[in-house]
């Protein structure tokens, strides 16, 4: 019984992918990096997903990496759980700033995940973000994407 939910784990995760992301921490230092302060940065996206959080809420993740300055290199995360109208829409305008011409609108969380999925594809290479990280409302980051380049 106990190894069912391994099973769910390993077939919901990339596993593969999940391996070589500690791979590359390994190689680079354990993902030791400088803390990003809030502020203007140039990113690309690394990593998007749906997921689940600690309490097994639906969550939407990006890493942002830092293409640029002090910061290069260093990841900026957003992590938004997804249960509520207004958290959807925090994650539909981000993923509508940057510009793939896709339809961004929420049905269920199964066409969600591959909605995402298809965003990832649409940028993946292909587009840097200038991105406007702030603090919000009671301590929260706010994540902006205020232009979008071009990366090839």
């Amino acid at each position: 019984m106990a190894s069912n939910i391994w099973d769910k784990f390993d077939e919901a995760v990339d596993v593969a992918g999940l391996a070589s992301d500690v791979k590359e921490a390994a190689e680079n230092g354990s993902g030791n990096f400088k803390e990003v302060p809030h502020g203007k940065y140039e990113v690309e996206v690394n990593k998007m997903e749906l997921t689940t959080s600690k309490k097994n809420d639906p969550m939407v993740t990006i890493w942002f990496k830092v293409l640029e300055g002090e910061f290069k290199g260093s990841l900026i995360f957003f992590n938004q759980v997804v249960t509520q109208g207004f958290q959807i829409h925090i994650v539909n305008e981000l993923l509508r700033a940057m510009d793939t011409d896709l339809d961004i609108e929420f049905k269920t969380y199964k066409q969600y995940f591959s909605l995402i999925m298809d965003v990832m594809e649409a940028i993946d290479g292909k587009s840097e973000f200038a991105l406007d990280y702030k603090e919000g409302k009671k301590g929260f980051s706010n994540y902006e994407i205020t232009e979008v380049y071009d990366a090839n």
